[in-house]
């Protein structure tokens, strides 16, 4: 545990000022993202090691790791399951605990019987590249009992970054002079080089591995010399397959001093006219409380729907308001809005997607899988 005289809270100032810029404001590769993040706190390095190592050591912080902007890198999808009632909580255990593909699980509620209310369990699962992610789920459907399921894939992206402390009393409304930028998910194809760089730069860091050298053990582990290292990593970065540098915070579990980061979050569906979906999502995207939003395309199950996004907050009534001003905004953006919907999360758990394609031909020989049958492109969904 660390030292009782260094704060772990996210209500003391230090950590604010750290975690304001720690959690999704370093883009791309650094050499020294704590160097970065000293610099724009107003910190020496130091000091940002020192808090962060102990935030993680007290479970303040979840995890640090470099993030990828894994839709460039493995066929990704929202998936909505339906499960019986009596087979919800095996089927989010299994697919968090026993599914490395799975990233995010929710188990989701409405406020009322809307189109999609049956689809209580929510996941984002990527599927590395040349594998189905139809048969993925089928497998998994026959796992878990599902019913029925609906794989929703990302067409492109308009925000992506968490950033749930510079979020805390954000006004509704609050967004950005331009909108903004469209990311595309066209798949971007690596040689086993880049691959082994790429899966000892994404592993998640241990409090003792958070040193000024950051990245030097990471190069020793992808058998490369620094220089090599940073070479394939910003060529990485300059062909789009870099996220950012981030610590991550529990999202709704009490941490340091029993406080929670959030309490609510709400996944926003908006349906607008065939055609428009860019420009609804960039005005979306726009807003600052959005910590993703996509234009995925929700079918009949959904209404439709075709604009989605995903905003946190501590209370409902607020991360309502700010949907209200996204609403308004899109009217006023000339942007006809058919149907909405708000989908609140409950339980929840999140790890980051698995994206190598050794580690898929392994998963599937634990699960008695032929890895060819498992390839090919997805087919409709069930």
């Amino acid at each position: 545990m660390p030292a009782p005289s260094v704060p772990v809270t996210i209500d003391d100032p230090t950590n604010i000022a750290i975690l304001e810029i720690s959690e999704d404001s370093i883009d791309g590769f650094a050499r020294d993202p704590f160097d970065e993040i000293a610099r724009r706190a107003g910190l020496d390095p130091d000091t940002v090691i020192e808090r962060v190592r102990a935030m993680l050591e007290a479970g303040t912080i979840r995890r640090v790791r470099q993030t990828l902007l894994a839709t460039n890198l493995a066929q990704g999808a929202l998936v909505a399951w339906e499960l019986p009632e009596d087979k919800l909580q095996a089927g989010f255990d299994h697919l968090f605990q026993d599914d490395p593909f799975s990233g995010h699980v929710v188990i989701r509620s409405t406020d009322i019987a809307i189109p999609g209310s049956r689809y209580r369990l929510w996941t984002t699962l990527k599927v590395p590249q040349g594998y189905s992610i139809d048969k993925h789920c089928r497998h998994q459907a026959a796992g878990i009992g599902a019913l029925r399921f609906r794989t929703m894939q990302a067409k492109c992206l308009f925000r992506l970054g968490v950033g749930h402390t510079r979020r805390r009393g954000m006004e509704p409304g609050a967004r950005a002079d331009a909108p903004a930028e469209v990311l595309d998910t066209t798949l971007v194809e690596l040689d086993e080089g880049e691959w082994r760089a790429l899966t000892a730069l994404k592993r998640e860091f241990a409090p003792h591995e958070l040193v000024r050298d950051l990245w030097q053990s990471r190069a020793a582990e992808a058998g490369l010399s620094r220089d090599e290292f940073y070479a394939i990593a910003e060529s990485l970065q300059a062909r789009r397959v870099i996220g950012r540098f981030s610590t991550f915070l529990e999202h709704v579990k009490p941490i340091a001093g029993n406080q929670r980061v959030t309490r609510y979050n709400a996944l926003f569906h908006w349906a607008v006219p065939p055609g428009q979906e860019l420009d609804a999502g960039r005005e979306v995207g726009r807003h600052h409380i959005m910590t993703h939003a996509y234009w995925r395309e929700g079918g009949p199950e959904f209404h439709n729907v075709n604009v989605m996004g995903v905003a946190h907050g501590t209370e409902q009534d607020t991360l309502l308001a700010h949907k209200a001003a996204i609403d308004q905004h899109l009217e006023e953006a000339g942007i006809p809005v058919a149907y909405t919907a708000v989908f609140w999360g409950g339980r929840s758990e999140i790890k980051p997607s698995e994206i190598s394609p050794h580690a898929y031909r392994e998963w599937c020989a634990a699960e008695g899988l032929d890895p060819a049958a498992m390839r090919g492109e997805p087919e409709p969904t069930g």
